[in-house]
């Protein structure tokens, strides 16, 4: 404490020698300690968003914003005005419609151990992991095994929007992402057969999750629950579910808002190659190993 104090008080000699042009604000230890404190307090919240369905509306209202900024440079006074009347009717709503992450917020807030939170903080780290390509190939022979002897499955892909509101409805798991191990989940009669898988990455991390309904008027009559709930999943999030038919053994995928039907091998690969994400490592190399192959191709050509 005492070696704040020095600083600061040399500081302040600083200012009063060389800085005196400039209007400085008198920075005090007590607003070091508010500043810390505020900024803890929003990038938790700004981790609880992520990690909820309100990371859409966040993104939204930021969009939002930046068209206001825009209305107020160049003088927009009727969008202006729009948004004043409708910034107190705004914030009501998202009361309402979050009214459970809200909830779900406090009860991990009072649960919350902030000296534990505050070391265990990770700023660089990504939180975003991908499917590998052996892992793509594992679900695409899980999937059609099942497919042949007609075992119901729904499998979702966790992409951007974390799942762990669903997530923590299931029986969680933890588990390498094989063959085997999906095919033991969803035989007839085990434990864990009934629900959904949350695939996040190359791991299993739960199953026999509860997923939201479709509530789409425009769906086909025949779709039944299974294909509802990855329909619904996907609606609120950019997941990718795989849905295994236990009538017709007809394997689909859901994903943002529509369902794709009859798709063989090649097709379901596809898709899920379409998710994949790929290490900024990896990126490096393959730009590498491209500019060395057109180096090797300019030279052939000079040879030539």
């Amino acid at each position: 404490m005492e070696r704040v104090e020095n600083m600061m008080s040399m500081f302040g000699i600083f200012q009063d020698k060389y800085l005196m042009w400039m209007d400085l604000p008198v920075i005090t230890i007590i607003d070091i300690v508010e500043i810390i404190i505020i900024a803890f307090l929003f990038y938790t919240i700004l981790v609880w968003i992520k990690s909820t369905r309100a990371w859409m509306l966040f993104k939204g209202l930021m969009i939002i914003l930046v068209f206001v900024i825009v209305a107020a440079v160049f003088r927009m006074n009727t969008i202006l005005w729009l948004a004043e009347k409708t910034i107190n009717v705004g914030v009501i709503a998202i009361v309402i419609i979050f009214q459970p992450e809200l909830r779900r917020a406090l009860e991990q807030l009072g649960r919350k151990n902030f000296l534990r939170g505050i070391a265990s903080l990770d700023f660089g780290k990504n939180e975003i992991e991908t499917i590998s390509t052996k892992s793509i190939n594992e679900l695409v022979r899980a999937c059609f095994e099942m497919s042949k002897v007609k075992t119901g499955a729904l499998i979702v892909i966790e992409d951007t929007v974390v799942l762990s509101e669903y997530e923590r409805t299931g029986i969680a798991v933890d588990a390498v992402l094989t063959n085997q191990l999906l095919l033991n989940i969803f035989e007839k009669n085990t434990p864990l057969h009934d629900g959904a898988v949350i695939v996040r990455g190359d791991r299993i991390v739960s199953a026999t999750c509860y997923l939201p309904l479709s509530d789409n008027m425009e769906l086909s009559k025949e779709l039944g629950t299974r294909h509802r709930a990855a329909i619904g999943i996907s609606e609120i999030s950019d997941s990718l579910t795989i849905i295994v038919s236990e009538e017709t053994g007809g394997v689909s995928v859901a994903i943002e808002g529509r369902i794709i039907r009859g798709l063989d091998q090649e097709g379901l690969r596809k898709h899920l190659k379409a998710i994949q994400k790929y290490e900024p490592e990896n990126k490096r190399k393959g730009l590498l190993k491209r500019r060395l192959r057109n180096v090797k191709q300019d030279n052939q050509e000079d040879h030539e």
